[in-house]
């Protein structure tokens, strides 16, 4: 059975991914490594926490020891590192634990596979000839569009923020690892996620819990800010044929196809929840919606080109945006019901 560590595997689209894995996959043995900060939650892997091919450890990818420990003692032939600081508000405040964890903690892991996979002359280890490293990354990397085009694979990076800035490094510290040591490792840059076990601070779970709270929405500037919103079960399709079928060194770009503003996207939450719960007295939820200061450095517009996966791996979204969202909102109803 082969060994392949998830780290991050608590949080959102983590725990999403090992719950898809571990259904599709029998001869898998999945070593889930997370911190278990603010955004980790171990209610999220309660569905497979009993599963015999599956196991928990807390820790730390900045933790070169244990880091070393668990490729080691469990013989790791697989990577999917989800692991990351990722809310931006928090990268403005608070920079420094973005660059522990995003660029010394993949560092830290690509060291690991290095040392155990890789002979003196970077040539594979006998056992480890397919073991694979995937980083998995954001389109944040590559900073803001105007109001026409999109990120390919081949957009310069210019990042914007702290949190985009560690991960467009991390980034390039796999891309050296590939080039400078020939680390079976690939690279994938999705959109915004959306869907069940997300964060609470994240944009969908925070317009439908203010909803059904009766508190303001809070809107940052005019809500013209546009993102391409990608289903988290269409990304963990995504990152399962990338894993498996993609050859040595490839980017790929993921993508949903669904742009939408900030207001326009909280708007059709509003309406979805008028038709799910409505409001006592039959008042509209988008009444509640109200516009605060503009976070600084906000990127006007993202949006993904995913032609290159789609034509090399035969990947596409399976589902709709509408229903994707309904799915999405009615699971937050049930969570904050």
């Amino acid at each position: 059975m082969k060994t392949i560590l998830i780290t991050g595997g608590a949080g959102f689209i983590g725990s999403n991914f090992i719950e898809y894995f571990l259904e599709k996959y029998e001869d898998y043995f999945i070593l889930n490594l997370d911190k278990l900060t603010y955004a980790g939650d171990l209610n999220n892997t309660k569905e497979f926490s009993e599963n015999k091919n599956y196991k928990f450890v807390k820790g730390d990818v900045a933790n070169k020891e244990l880091v070393n420990f668990l490729f080691k003692e469990y013989k790791i032939e697989g990577v999917i590192h989800f692991a990351a600081e990722s809310h931006v508000d928090n990268s403005i405040n608070g920079p420094e634990i973005f660059v522990e964890t995003n660029i010394s903690g993949t560092l830290n892991l690509l060291e690991a596979a290095k040392l155990h996979w890789l002979d003196e002359s970077f040539n594979a280890k006998t056992g480890f000839e397919n073991a694979r490293f995937h980083h998995i990354s954001t389109d944040e990397v590559y900073g803001s569009l105007g109001k026409e085009g999109f990120f390919t694979e081949e957009t310069p990076y210019a990042p914007n923020n702290p949190y985009s800035a560690s991960k467009a490094s991390s980034d390039f510290l796999v891309r050296s690892f590939i080039n400078t040591y020939n680390l079976n490792a690939v690279i994938t840059n999705c959109s915004n996620n959306f869907g069940p076990k997300q964060h609470d601070e994240k944009l969908i779970p925070t317009v439908i819990r203010k909803c059904l709270l009766g508190e303001p929405i809070p809107i940052y500037g005019a809500g013209k800010n546009i993102r391409d919103w990608l289903f988290v079960e269409d990304h963990c399709k995504a990152i399962d044929v990338v894993f498996h079928k993609s050859k040595k060194g490839k980017t790929y770009n993921i993508g949903g196809g669904s742009e939408k503003t900030n207001i326009d996207l909280c708007v059709e939450i509003c309406k979805t929840l008028d038709s799910l719960k409505p409001k006592l007295g039959g008042k509209p939820y988008k009444e509640q919606i109200s516009f605060v200061k503009d976070r600084a450095g906000h990127d006007l517009r993202y949006a993904i080109n995913s032609e290159k996966i789609e034509r090399e791996l035969s990947w596409e979204t399976e589902s709709s945006f509408e229903d994707s969202l309904m799915k999405t909102v009615k699971w937050y109803v049930k969570k904050y019901s």
